[in-house]
């Protein structure tokens, strides 16, 4: 569906009351959603600020701030604006029933010309690393069970091993919130290491710990991308 003018609606979701309650994310979101409007040209007409779960295909009947969002977009003809793709939902299912609103949708971090095609694309890939992030947490508490490490109690063997997969799985989920943004740039016709590593900075998009991207991050990734493939 195209959109008749370059209004929007945004979009802010974070998932616990405590975040909503100390801004963790939300000034984050609106500074994203903000930048990105000021450099494509769209005119963010309201806000829309939400403390749910985005977990679950029938998120909806829960999110009353997003339908009304929606509402609003569609009243003035325009779009939803989300700074993540993830900020909509994790779940393939809850964002294929979004596109039947027939509301546009414009993701800050995937650009302005990600159209549905992509963002189903985008979240079907996340959803099914999601899923091999737990059948590998599972495999190796199971591989440590082996080993002779009693889960459920507190000893230093297994909080070793829970800390491992603990890290191992933190950075494959953010992995999997990257490619998108990855793919994406690599499609425009960017693949050399430093001119995506340029491009992400110029997306603000920041690296698991905060920082700066440079080329030994984008290849580490990109690796790491490869052998969840």
């Amino acid at each position: 569906m195209q959109i008749i003018e370059r209004r929007v609606i945004s979009y802010i979701r974070v998932s616990t009351q405590g975040q909503g309650k100390s801004g963790l994310g939300i000034e984050a979101q609106r500074k994203a959603i903000a930048d990105f409007a000021t450099r494509e040209g769209f005119e963010l007409v309201a806000e829309h600020v939400e403390i749910e779960t985005g977990k679950g295909s029938d998120a909806l009947d829960r999110r009353p701030v997003l339908a009304a969002a929606l509402a609003e977009a569609r009243k003035i003809k325009g779009a939803v604006i989300v700074a993540k793709l993830d900020r909509l939902s994790r779940d393939v299912a809850f964002v294929a029933g979004l596109m039947a609103q027939r509301v546009p949708f414009v993701v800050a971090e995937l650009g302005a010309d990600a159209d549905p095609f992509m963002l189903h694309l985008f979240a079907a890939l996340a959803e099914k690393e999601r899923a091999m992030i737990s059948a590998r947490t599972r495999a190796a508490l199971a591989a440590a069970k082996e080993r002779g490490v009693v889960l459920g109690n507190p000893n230093l063997a297994e909080a070793r091993v829970m800390a491992e997969a603990s890290r191992v799985a933190a950075a494959d989920e953010f992995a999997a919130k990257i490619e998108p943004v990855i793919r994406a740039i690599q499609a425009s016709g960017v693949t050399g290491l430093r001119a995506i590593a340029r491009e992400l900075v110029a997306r603000k998009v920041e690296t698991r710990r905060g920082g700066t991207w440079t080329p030994v991050q984008v290849n580490d990734l990109l690796k790491r991308l490869d052998r969840a493939a």
